[in-house]
């Protein structure tokens, strides 16, 4: 069984978004990580770019494929976590904390209403 925390929000492109005030981290779950196999690199883009909601804003490559990763929200990367450069794998390792990938620094809050709650991730995974 997959753990889909109740505190997130998710897409049907299997990113998870934490929201704190304005400011969304932003990763992908524990479901997609396994579906994908061994995260051996993550592009991600520098600090200070504009992401619209579902655009694209890096790449996970693992040893099977490369998959696009779509921002949940739009808004301006306000943190990236680089340590992801030299540990691919914490994404694999952790998710949900140590695997985060961005922090977004929302521009229209009214964007998250039209994201999934856990029980409908859930649903969408078939869990």
């Amino acid at each position: 069984m997959t753990t889909t925390p109740d505190t997130l929000r998710y897409t049907k492109e299997h990113e998870w978004i934490r929201v704190e005030g304005d400011v969304a981290t932003i990763g992908i779950t524990e479901y997609a990580q396994g579906e994908l196999g061994d995260i051996v690199y993550v592009t991600l883009p520098a600090r200070d770019t504009d992401v619209r909601q579902m655009s694209v804003f890096g790449t996970v490559e693992a040893v099977k494929t490369v998959s696009d990763l779509f921002a949940p929200v739009s808004g301006k990367i306000i943190d990236v976590n680089t340590a992801l450069n030299d540990a691919p794998d914490t994404v694999n390792k952790s998710p949900f904390d140590d695997g985060w990938m961005i922090k977004v620094r929302m521009s229209n809050p009214a964007e998250l209403e039209g994201l999934m709650s856990s029980q409908a991730y859930r649903e969408l995974i078939g869990q």
